[in-house]
């Protein structure tokens, strides 16, 4: 592992000591983060299958209702019962905070409409009926499934750059910070012993320059 370029000075070991300190929390940070949204991750991930099998079924229902009705009745007939229709729908935004992540959050309201089918029953088909009530029915399913389909997409790129991040301070940062705090504390101990062993000469020296003064 390659070390920081920096002066092997007890400052500067106090200084990459207090880096390495503050990278561990971070790093436990990070993890307890990354953990969390995996787990809130998987819920929606549960809660989008639930729901695109229930908006599968239901679309399905009502595309074979149209279907069997586009059978029996003229392309004409059908255009114009469906032309006008009874309701508006007004769809609202906002915004949820998953851990950090703003994911959105849709609502709607519907106008006061004279009920569902924007048509007299005379010259339809009870087919049809099936098909627009299925639809009508199947709205905030299919708004709660995109809900959830960009929740679990915002989430999933939030995971992705945590993990990155976790990584980054435990396979990189935390071990060069370690063995740099190891190199300049080898240096500072071999340039202790070195100043030991002057100490420990001239000590000898003065001793053995007092023995020949005595002499």
């Amino acid at each position: 592992m390659a070390t920081l370029n920096v002066n092997p000075t007890r400052m500067e070991l106090k200084r990459l000591k207090g880096r390495v300190t503050t990278a561990r929390r971070g790093h436990k940070l990070l993890k307890d983060k990354r953990d969390e949204m995996m787990k809130r991750f998987l819920e929606i991930v549960r809660e989008n299958k639930r729901l695109r099998i229930e908006v599968e079924k239901a679309l399905t229902d009502a595309n074979r209702g149209f279907g069997i009705a586009s059978a029996v009745m003229s392309p004409e007939t059908l255009e114009q019962a469906l032309m006008c229709p009874t309701k508006s729908v007004e769809l609202d935004v906002s915004y949820n905070n998953i851990m950090s992540v703003e994911v959105p959050e849709f609502s709607f309201s519907e106008s006061d409409g004279k009920g569902v089918y924007p048509y007299g029953y005379a010259f339809v088909s009870g087919e049809l009926d099936d098909a627009v009530d299925g639809l009508s029915k199947v709205l905030p399913s299919l708004l709660r499934l995109a809900e959830t389909e960009k929740s679990a997409q915002l989430l999933a790129q939030e995971i992705e750059k945590t993990r990155r991040r976790v990584n980054a301070l435990e396979y990189v940062m935390i071990p060069q910070l370690e063995e740099t705090i190891r190199m300049i504390t080898m240096k500072l101990d071999e340039n202790e012993r070195g100043n030991l062993t002057r100490l420990m000469k001239v000590k000898d020296m003065m001793i053995k320059e007092q023995l020949q003064k005595k002499k």
